[in-house]
This record gives C-alpha cells, structure tokens and sequence, in this order.
C-alpha cells in the first residue's frame, strides 16, 4: 500500500514516518509538505533518519492518484484550509491536528483562536479513539489529543458505568516538552524547564471541550471538568492523575469490575487495582497503563495514566487508526518496546 504524509519536519510527523516506513502492509511513503514551493531532501531538515526521501510540493491530485490513504500531521488551522478535495472526493484521510475533532465549530473557534472547518464536513469526520471505535466505512479520522487520549482512559470505565458524580471530575494533567511542539518558546527553553515544574494553559487547554464532548457522550450529565496541565522537564511522557467522588454505595468490587469488562480484552491498555505506572514503563511504546483505587474513607476514586504523548498521544494511534481502517490488526506496525534504561 502506498500512503502520502503532509507535515513529516514535526515531533508527531516524523515520529509516523518512522512507523509507516517499518510498517509491514506500508510499501512506499510518499512525504509532502502544505508550503513547500519545491522538492527538498528530507536529509536537509531531519538528518537524524537517515533517509533519501524528498519532501514534495502538496498537491491533493497528485497524492489521491498515487496513495491509497494521506496522514496530515500538521499544526492546529492547516486542514481546516487543505481538507476539503480529500473530503469531497471521500478520500481516506487520518488528522493529527484539532481541526476535526469538535462537532461544534463555535467550540472549535473559542478554544483554538482559529476559523473551523464547515460544520458539513465536521460532520463527516470520524473521532478515533482507538481503543472503543472501530473507523469502518468513516473516510476522515480526526485523531484525538495526547492529552485526551490518557484522560479518556482513564476514566471512560467509570463514566460508561455511571460509578461517579459527574460533576467531580478532576484532572492534573503533566506532559514533556515535546507536547508543545517543535517551535521553541520561552516556556520550553531549557533554562525554564531544566529542574522546574510550570503549569501553562490553566482551564484553557484546547483538549479540555474535546474531553468534555466525548465523556458527554458516554454520560451526557457530565457538565464539566476541572483540568490542569503541568509542563515537565523530560522530552516524552504524559501521565494524567484523574480524580472523582464514587456515588453512594459504589463498592471496591465494582470499580474493579468495570476496569476489567473495559480492557481485559485490549491489547493496548493495562489496567492494575492499586499500582500506579510510571512513564518509563510506556515511553517509546503504544500502551496506556493504567492504575486505580477507589479511598474507603473519602470516597475517591483516583486513576493515574500514562503514555508517550508522540506514540500512543499521536503518531502511534494514528496507527491504530490506519490498521483499522484497512482491516489490519491492532498490533501491526506497533511491536514496540520501551524506551530503556
């Protein structure tokens, strides 16, 4: 199969071409970039992959007729404006970026400060957190967030089983650097983030409305949730601390139930009844891990989170995506191993 990438030069893009390029039904990855003027060797902007690919000029007709699929690991606005052949000519596209992951295109404008896509072809676009939906015949995958993504995890078997207040959700949330990006600013400046703990975006992260629409969606008395990012000063890794109140009555029993009827069968979440992960167990890795307990004496239920922000975060579920678009398995492609020592 060939397949076409717009945006490679990124973490989250050149991260997939890595993926796609050892993926096993993958036989030719064609890269472009959405303003390149001219071909240029990828070897120029990333000489780290050791690769003799060129970086073309985008063009939708030319990427349609010689791929079977186009992944846009673009930035926030950039599909908004590319999108719309792919679209209308129902070809299969997996998003990276935000663009298509908010049915509500006053939602998208509010939190991502940038004009939304018509809400025609939002409808069209398929929400693909891997881990409960199957692509099937959707043609546009918005992948979700890294931060969604950990945050939905850990707590869709207690909201999908309606063991909580809806209205106690609590997230503290902490990422590495390269969740921000590869543009540098003053925050990531290794003399901001070296030995430093920073909070950034409070109550105003654009992953928040994204989390909200599908926790709705799984209980729609979920009005809101308190949600905190923290920056670390480490290059991959998310691990969000989730925390809610267990409605009256709600026992041990059943808390553990409802992680094991969740993911016993996945092959990419870990659940554990009182060990909380750590990063480094799923740094460089597709899995989720996932450890909860529920308090006897305050009747919270805490559940901790983690993954690689750039793999199961991004470029990993993308992956998965593309595997279930195509009738692959889960797992192919992603025979991954952690990241060691």
């Amino acid at each position: 199969m060939n397949v076409g990438l717009v945006g490679v030069t990124g973490y989250s893009g050149s991260v997939l071409y890595e993926l796609l390029r050892r993926h096993p039904k993958v036989d030719r990855v064609s890269l472009f970039g959405h303003a390149q003027k001219v071909a240029q060797p990828l070897k120029e902007v990333l000489p780290q992959l050791q690769s003799r690919s060129s970086i073309l000029p985008y063009d939708p007709v030319e990427i349609m007729k010689n791929n079977q699929v186009v992944f846009f690991a673009t930035s926030a606005g950039v599909t908004t404006k590319l999108a719309a052949p792919f679209i209308e000519a129902d070809f299969p596209v997996i998003d990276l970026a935000g663009d298509y992951r908010l049915k509500s295109r006053a939602t998208y404008e509010k939190w991502y400060k940038k004009s939304a896509p018509k809400d025609e072809y939002l409808q069209k676009s398929h929400y693909g957190l891997a881990d409960f939906y199957e692509v099937n015949d959707a043609k546009y995958v918005a992948n979700p967030g890294c931060y969604a993504t950990a945050t939905l995890l850990a707590l869709a078997p207690l909201v999908q089983n309606h063991l909580i207040d809806p209205s106690s959700i609590v997230v503290d949330a902490k990422s590495g650097t390269s969740g921000a990006g590869k543009k540098p600013n003053e925050m990531t400046h290794f003399t901001k983030t070296n030995e430093n703990l920073q909070l950034y975006k409070v109550n105003q992260h654009q992953h928040i409305p994204e989390i909200v629409q599908q926790l709705k969606i799984w209980d729609e008395n979920v009005p809101y949730i308190q949600f905190t990012t923290t920056l670390l000063p480490l290059t991959r890794g998310i691990m969000a601390s989730c925390y809610a109140k267990a409605k009256p009555g709600i026992t041990e029993d059943e808390v553990r139930s409802a992680f094991v009827r969740t993911y016993s069968d996945d092959t990419f979440v870990e659940a554990a009844e009182g060990v909380f992960p750590t990063l480094k167990q799923v740094v460089g890795t597709n899995f989720c891990d996932i450890g909860y307990q529920l308090n006897p004496v305050t009747h919270q239920i805490v559940i901790v989170s983690v993954i690689d922000n750039l793999l199961k975060g991004a470029a990993g579920q993308a992956i998965q995506n593309f595997n279930s678009m195509f009738n692959y398995t889960p797992e192919t492609g992603l025979d991954l191993t952690p990241v060691l020592p």
